[in-house]
């Protein structure tokens, strides 16, 4: 057989195996899901224990993200050059070291050092999870494939936050972490085990042995073995990741907007996420039931996240991501009112999660569409990476603006303007369907 691998992957339908990848990836970013929000959870915790104040709360909050931002920008040009697989288990074994690191913090210093490393973890296995999600799905169904992927990420919330809520009755913050840790481990032996290397970075890149491996991962993947490999495009075989692709002319305006879009969103995204607990303590409630609320959130994000992912078989995905984007302006100002009522709080952050979540897989679709397989998890890296580093000032602005005795209404209608200018950024941006065939 001569055909094409990458044609093979995009154009027939998708295998159980390929399925099991898909479903790798959703819990890896349900991993990320939980890891992320693990400092969220233990946060009343950690100001309690340590005689904090919400400012530098802010701060410790905010180590993750510029870990994430790092890791992303650094580690996607990793990934389309040693490939996917060795990239995610690496990250993996970062994040686990990071997590069990931090329970023998006593310090914001050391505390916020292992969330940095731990952040590094996270933003490496992100770019590289688009890609994947991408490159294993076929045509028809990948947008599909990379918003159910995306939306792994409130799903860990909810389920890791049901049992963080039942750890924090238990136990001090620090089993947070612990389970972290013990969930991140787990993960290592399922990607040696069931996620061979992606069939599209091996025939674009075509390292050392690429057709044998090749074949490896078609079989493993259910199809058909081939005689030999497509060509690639000579002018692109010794690029390194500053030349990846995604500065070269045809790509340089779409890289800039994707990453200023997507990191004016997650600066209002993770305002909601990360200061959720603290509020809802101060109104009153334990840290258990703050943690309940977040978990709220997070059922709505998993919701907004799968409802966009479903329109984009009826619906252009740039439109949707529009307007998921001005209604997250909307729902987390209408948060800045939220009464002290439980039940209340939690139906309004569910709605204020399904449009930010929502928005964020939506991000997530069009990066996939953006950027050919030679700098796919460059491209995602990118901007998730710039994204998520601005995105460190929004616990830290948050934090300044409550000890400045900014009330909630005139916080939360500030740091909702990241929504409403990344729907701008979105506006200007030319979204056109792209093949997951080889670059020839």
């Amino acid at each position: 057989m001569n055909q094409d691998p990458g044609e093979t992957l995009a154009q027939s339908p998708m295998t159980g195996a390929q399925v099991r990848v898909i479903g790798i990836t959703i819990a890896m970013c349900a991993l990320d899901g939980f890891d992320v929000l693990a400092i969220s959870f233990a946060s009343p915790g950690i100001a309690r224990e340590w005689g904090i104040n919400r400012a530098a709360l802010g701060v410790v909050l905010s180590m993750e993200l510029l870990g994430m931002g790092i890791g992303s920008i650094l580690l996607g040009g990793i990934a389309d050059r040693v490939g996917r697989r060795s990239t995610v288990l690496g990250c993996l074994v970062v994040m686990t070291l990071g997590m069990a690191l931090a329970t023998t913090a006593h310090s914001l210093l050391a505390l916020s050092v292992w969330r940095v490393v731990t952040g590094l973890g996270i933003g490496g296995m992100l770019a590289s999870l688009n890609a994947i999600a991408s490159e294993f799905s076929n045509a028809r169904r990948r947008d599909l494939c990379v918003s159910v992927m995306a939306i792994g990420y409130p799903l860990g919330a909810i389920i890791g936050g049901s049992i963080a809520a039942v750890l924090l009755r238990r136990s001090d913050w620090r089993t947070v972490f612990e389970f972290g840790a013990v969930v991140s481990g787990l993960l290592i032996p399922m990607v040696l085990w069931w996620m061979p290397e992606s069939v599209v970075w091996l025939c674009q890149r075509q390292p050392a042995r690429a057709l044998e491996r090749v074949n490896r991962s078609l079989v493993r993947l259910g199809h058909a073995a081939v005689d030999a490999l497509p060509s690639r495009a000579p002018a692109r075989r010794s690029q390194g990741w500053a030349r990846a692709g995604i500065f070269r002319p045809e790509l340089l305006v779409t890289t800039l907007l994707l990453a200023l879009g997507y990191s004016l969103h997650v600066t209002t995204f993770y305002f909601t996420l990360k200061w959720i607990p603290k509020i809802v303590v101060d109104m009153g409630f334990t840290a258990s039931m703050a943690a309940s609320v977040l978990v709220w959130a997070n059922v709505g994000g998993a919701a907004g996240g799968a409802v966009l992912g479903v329109l984009t078989h009826h619906v252009g995905l740039k439109a949707l991501t529009i307007a998921w984007l001005l209604a997250s302006a909307v729902m987390v100002a209408v948060f800045g009112h939220s009464p002290a009522d439980l039940s209340r709080l939690s139906l309004i952050c569910a709605l204020a999660g399904f449009c930010t979540n929502g928005a964020i897989v939506g991000f997530y679709a069009i990066i996939a569409r953006a950027y050919p397989a030679d700098a796919r998890a460059a491209g995602t890296g990118f901007a998730i990476g710039v994204g998520r580093s601005g995105a460190v000032l929004a616990p830290i602005i948050a934090g300044y603006l409550f000890q400045a005795n900014w009330g909630l209404q005139a916080v939360a209608l500030t740091m909702a303007l990241g929504s409403l200018l990344a729907a701008a950024a979105v506006a200007v941006l030319r979204v056109e369907p792209r093949a997951l065939e080889v670059v020839k």
